[in-house]
C-alpha cells in the first residue's frame, strides 16, 4: 500500500510557496525531484509560474574535502545571517551509497542550530549517483526557495570531484574550504578545483593559528597566478573558524563586495544568463537520454551491449553506434 501523500494542485504549490509554507516547500522540492511524468509536468508548470518571484538571493556554493568542517561552517554562518534578519536556505547534497544507492541525509543532525531556526530551510538531497555527487534537481531547488523568499542560497557540496563544477555552474560565489597545514593547499590548485573559487576559507583556524597562516599566506601567494573567473573580481584567501565563528563577518563582507562588484560591472547578468543556458542544455541530454534508454529496439540490446562493452568483446564505439542505429535506423 501506497504511503505517498496526495499531489497539491498547481494553484496550492504556487500559493504555498510564495508564502513561505515551509510544508508546501518541501513537498515543492519532492515534486520537482520526482522521476514521475505527472510530477515533472507540474514542476515545469510551477517554476514557469514561479520564475518572475526569483533571482533576488545570494547563490553561494560551498565546497571542500571531507572532514574540513562543512557542516559546522555552515551551521555557525547560517546563524549569523538569521539573526541579521536574513532568511537562509542551505541544499545540501547528500552522498549517495554506490552499494546500496542510499543516501545519510544527515545534514539537519550536524546543523542542529540551524535546523531549529525558523528563518531557515535545509534540504539535504540525494546525489542520485549523478556524477560528482550533484543533486538532480539542485537547480529547481534553489529557484523554489528564492520564489519562498529566502535570501541567501547556500549549496553545499560532497567535495569528491566533478560536482565542484556543476555547482560552480549555478551559483554567484564559489567558496572552497581548506585545512590549515594539510599539506595540500598548491597542490589542490594544481588539481584545478581551487581554480573555481572566487573565496577560499581556511577553516578550522582556531586549531592551529600558526599552520593556519602559513596556509593563508601560501595561498594568497599562489592565487596570483591563476587566472581570474571574472575581470572584475580577484580570488581572495581569508581564515575562519566555522567553530568559534572567528573570521565570519569578513568572510561575509568579501561576498556581498563580490556580489557588488558583479553586478556593477554587468557580470552578475551575464553569469547568471550563461547559467540558463548551460542548464538548458544539461536538461536537454537528460531528456534524450530518457527517451533514448525507454526506446524498445534500445532496450531490447542495451544490456547485452554493455556486457560485451565490459568484458572487451565489443569497442565502445561500435556498440554505440549499434545502439544509436536502433534509436535512429538513418544515423
Amino acid at each position: 500500500m501506497s504511503t505517498r501523500a496526495p499531489r497539491l494542485t498547481l494553484d496550492e504549490y504556487e500559493r504555498g510557496v510564495r508564502a513561505a509554507d515551509r510544508g508546501v516547500l518541501a513537498r515543492a522540492v519532492t515534486l520537482v525531484e520526482s522521476h514521475h511524468a505527472a510530477d515533472a509536468a507540474i514542476a515545469r508548470e510551477l517554476l514557469a509560474r514561479l520564475l518572475p518571484a526569483t533571482g533576488g538571493a545570494r547563490r553561494i556554493g560551498i565546497t571542500g574535502v571531507p572532514g574540513v568542517g562543512k557542516s559546522t561552517f555552515i551551521d555557525e554562518l547560517g546563524m549569523r545571517l538569521t539573526a541579521q534578519g536574513k532568511r537562509v536556505a542551505v541544499l545540501a547534497i547528500d552522498p549517495t551509497s554506490q552499494l546500496s544507492g542510499g543516501s545519510i541525509l544527515g545534514d539537519k543532525t550536524r546543523m542542529q542550530r540551524l535546523s531549529l531556526e525558523p528563518a531557515a530551510f535545509i534540504r539535504p538531497s540525494p546525489s542520485g549517483l549523478t556524477p560528482g555527487g550533484v543533486a538532480r534537481r539542485t537547480r529547481e531547488t534553489m529557484l523554489l526557495c528564492e520564489a519562498a523568499g529566502f535570501d541567501v542560497i547556500l549549496v553545499e557540496t560532497v567535495g569528491v570531484g566533478q560536482g565542484e563544477t556543476a555547482v560552480a555552474d549555478m551559483v554567484d560565489c564559489f567558496l572552497v574550504l581548506a585545512l590549515p597545514g594539510a599539506g595540500d593547499e598548491l597542490q589542490g590548485i594544481k588539481k584545478g578545483v581551487f581554480e573555481l573559487a572566487d573565496l577560499i576559507a581556511v577553516n578550522k583556524a582556531d586549531s592551529d593559528p600558526g599552520k593556519a597562516r602559513i596556509a593563508l599566506s601560501d595561498l594568497k601567494a599562489a592565487l596570483r597566478y591563476l587566472p581570474r573567473r571574472h575581470r572584475v573580481w580577484p580570488p581572495r584567501a581569508v581564515a575562519v573558524s566555522g567553530l568559534t565563528g572567528a573570521g565570519l563577518d569578513e568572510l561575509w563582507a568579501a561576498i556581498e563586495e563580490h556580489h557588488a562588484a558583479l553586478s556593477a560591472s554587468g557580470d552578475l547578468a551575464t553569469l547568471r544568463a550563461d547559467q540558463q543556458r548551460i542548464w538548458m542544455w544539461t536538461l536537454i541530454r537528460e531528456r534524450l537520454e530518457a527517451v533514448f534508454r525507454a526506446h524498445p529496439g534500445v532496450a531490447a540490446e542495451l544490456a547485452r551491449l554493455e556486457a560485451a562493452v565490459a568484458r572487451g568483446a565489443v569497442t565502445s564505439a561500435t556498440a554505440a553506434d549499434e545502439l544509436l542505429g536502433l534509436f535512429r535506423p538513418e544515423v
